[in-house]
């Protein structure tokens, strides 16, 4: 006879949370309820769109809830039904105690680091900079401090140091959605045995906790003449938002594309500002 589904309650936002939810859907594992941010205007006409996993969840018939804020009337909805857990992925607001409390085997979060390291916003990108080619997936429990709760479960991740396709260091979009995939399954093969009360839960080595940031566009900016490694670090990291630049002759360049061949940094990919993307030695005597 087959243990019983959790009943879980699902908080996330971005399309990160989806890699998330579509590995515990290869599980067949599907949240009761889904809590995501309200829908925000986008596009030119501005037209209130809701969130990756709002439409994930609308796409499967799973109800959402799409508060504003975390009051009380939130609580008393939420307190209604008798949770197993609850599991968090990018939701982008600090849950209060009392929803940490509410199921019965507490609030799981998934984290793409291998914790104590990198806590905080931006672990990935903070591992590809830190040039930290062993990093991994943390499943642990919530608590009221940011990334400090007891772990319940890591996977180990080593990426090969190659020049080829998938190799380090990798570009952070692609690594973020490698590593939300890979924490979503390990939720997954967790999920069950955490509720049976089946694992434990380690407490965190605070003496070796490390911190990370919110980047902010001067974060990306190069120096094509400065060390290359570091430089193809950022180049790799700041793939999207922000963009790895350089000014040249008084104009912006995002670099899209670089490698290091002979301890020289050599650009191959720009998008001049105001133009479209082109090879760099098209613009370098412009």
């Amino acid at each position: 006879m087959s243990a019983k589904k959790p009943l879980f309650v699902f908080f996330g936002t971005p399309d990160l949370s989806v890699c998330v939810l579509e590995a515990l859907a290869a599980h067949g594992q599907l949240p009761a309820l889904v809590v995501t941010a309200p829908p925000q205007p986008k596009g030119r006409g501005l037209v209130l769109t809701p969130t990756p996993v709002a439409a994930w969840a609308a796409e499967r018939g799973i109800d959402t809830l799409t508060p504003k804020k975390l009051d009380q009337d939130f609580v008393d909805m939420l307190a209604n039904s008798d949770w197993d857990v609850f599991v968090v992925a990018m939701y982008a607001k600090l849950l209060p105690k009392q929803v940490l409390d509410l199921p019965r085997r507490g609030t799981l979060n998934v984290h793409p680091s291998l914790l104590p390291k990198f806590r905080g916003p931006s672990p990935v990108l903070s591992a590809i900079l830190a040039d930290e080619r062993t990093t991994g997936v943390t499943i642990m429990q919530l608590t009221e401090k940011m990334d400090a709760g007891p772990i319940v479960a890591q996977a180990r991740i080593e990426v090969d140091e190659d020049t080829g396709q998938g190799g380090w260091p990798p570009k952070g979009s692609e690594f973020e959605i490698f590593l939300a995939t890979e924490g979503g399954n390990l939720l997954a093969e967790t999920l069950g045995p955490w509720v049976a009360g089946d694992i434990p839960a380690e407490p965190q080595d605070e003496s070796a906790a490390t911190y990370t940031k919110k980047f902010a566009p001067e974060d990306a900016l190069i120096d094509p003449a400065g060390d290359p490694r570091t430089q193809l670090l950022k180049i790799r990291a700041f793939d999207k938002s922000p963009r790895a630049h350089f000014f040249q002759n008084g104009k912006r360049f995002i670099v899209t594309d670089a490698t290091v061949e002979a301890g020289v940094l050599k650009i191959l990919r720009v998008i001049p500002e105001g133009k479209k993307e082109t090879d760099y030695q098209n613009v370098i005597h412009t």
